[in-house]
């Protein structure tokens, strides 16, 4: 078993920073040292201290003055969408039926879906992504292309086959018994393969029948350690739609909760609309909203309103993602960016800290992953990405002028992008070097 030691200014988050000035929320060490052996973090602290405690021939790798801290996770994309990305249309549903469905009937082929998973891979690496949660296609050739490119990487990935058995093309639908049968033999194949995590996943409840929920409900009551993920209140003639197929059950949010799909595993990606109980109902149940700011802007679909989401105490559970296809680019820097705007339009300015708590630490706790993933700390998965603040000319200029770690950070997330990624470490493995 080979040790090494990452060397350089070391961020981990404890918790959600609780104001601007808040010291106690995270650990900064200016001359810091990563410790590993066999993928995990054996040891975090002053560089001093931990290379006095291993023999000198260990292998140190020097990122000074890089941030060296917790790789970034993405709770929110489409792996069958890289080739829409970027698609001109007016609102959700015909961005949907224009591009997504036409590229979706595309996975059915085994080879074109490992072509895809393999660039897919490439790029989240790229972008300093350690982690996402993944919507595979209603082909299970696209499920299998995921996940084998993920083990092949030995990287904590979560992802699942789309149910859909109406308001699709013929050649997407499946029916709610198929994607029963499917999905529970998707979850034997995968599900702790590796580091692969499977996440039952009807895409929504437009293209759900009752039946096919009710399904969807007893695979997550047969499989209560498997995530949930589904989409909620993106559009408002997405709602309208989803509530004349559902008259009977109030509002949208209470579809899900009726075929028993709402909980502390559940994914809800957007959550832009929702009417008051659903927010309290989502609390309740200790549900995930997930915002996806450059999806939710390019799109059309409207303004994530987080303070509403989080609701009083702070009670509700949000997590961030890029949601490419309908999300414009791969990176949780940009992603970041967009994200302070939207919020900066409603009077919500999130901090730095806060920023970056969320796509490690925030988006490990919302995954109930923060025991494997989301920081630096001792037994944890060796996930970390390694970030230059003088990644390019303007950025240069910019840190002449950088006196604290708050303002460094929101250059990075402000300007930054997959330049500002020195390196991504997957389990302790240097991932990002040969890219093309």
């Amino acid at each position: 078993m080979t040790l090494k030691i990452l060397r350089g200014r070391v961020l981990s988050f404890n918790d959600a920073p609780k104001a601007r000035d808040d010291q106690d929320c995270h650990t900064y060490l200016e001359d810091g040292a990563v410790l590993i052996e066999s993928g995990k973090i054996m040891a975090r602290g002053e560089f001093a201290d931990i290379a006095k405690s291993v023999p000198a021939d260990v292998q140190t790798i020097d990122h000074r003055p890089h941030i060296i801290m917790a790789g970034f996770i993405d709770t929110h994309i489409h792996f069958p969408q890289m080739q829409v990305l970027g698609s001109y249309a007016g609102s959700l549903l015909e961005w949907l039926n224009t591009y997504t469905f036409v590229e979706e009937q595309r996975f059915g082929d085994l080879a074109h879906a490992k072509k895809i998973a393999g660039h897919f891979y490439d790029e989240v690496i790229r972008h300093g992504t350690t982690t996402a949660v993944a919507y595979c296609s209603v082909h299970t050739q696209s499920v299998d292309a995921y996940f084998e490119e993920a083990q092949k990487r030995n990287m904590l990935m979560l992802g699942g086959k789309v149910m859909m058995d109406r308001e699709a093309p013929e050649a997407l639908r499946d029916t709610p018994q198929s994607s029963y049968d499917d999905t529970n033999a998707l979850i034997e194949k995968w599900h702790g393969k590796g580091r692969n995590h499977y996440a039952i996943t009807p895409r929504f409840a437009i293209t759900s029948t009752p039946e096919q929920l009710e399904m969807a409900g007893a695979l997550a009551k047969e499989h209560p350690d498997l995530h949930v993920q589904t989409h909620l209140s993106e559009n408002k003639a997405e709602i309208e739609f989803t509530n004349s197929l559902y008259p009977e059950m109030g509002d949208y949010f209470g579809i899900y909760q009726h075929y028993g799909l709402a909980g502390e595993k559940s994914l809800f990606g957007h959550c832009i609309h929702l009417e008051d109980r659903e927010r309290d109902a989502m609390i309740e149940t200790g549900s995930v909203a997930v915002f996806c700011p450059t999806s939710n802007l390019f799109i059309g679909s409207g303004l994530f309103n987080w303070d509403r989401v989080a609701g009083p105490q702070d009670k509700g559970r949000i997590a961030i993602a890029t949601d490419v296809g309908g999300g414009t680019n791969y990176s949780m820097l940009r992603t970041l960016d967009e994200g302070y705007k939207i919020l900066n339009l409603q009077g919500q300015r999130m901090n730095p800290l806060t920023s970056f708590y969320q796509i490690t630490l925030g988006n490990a706790r919302a995954l109930s992953l923060q025991e494997k993933i989301g920081t630096l700390d001792k037994g944890t998965d060796a996930d970390i990405v390694v970030l230059n603040a003088n990644a390019t000319s303007a950025m240069q200029l910019r840190m002449e002028t950088v006196t604290t770690l708050e303002e460094e950070l929101f250059l990075l997330q402000t300007i930054g992008d997959d330049r500002a990624i020195v390196q991504t470490y997957v389990a302790g493995e240097a991932l990002k070097a040969g890219l093309n």
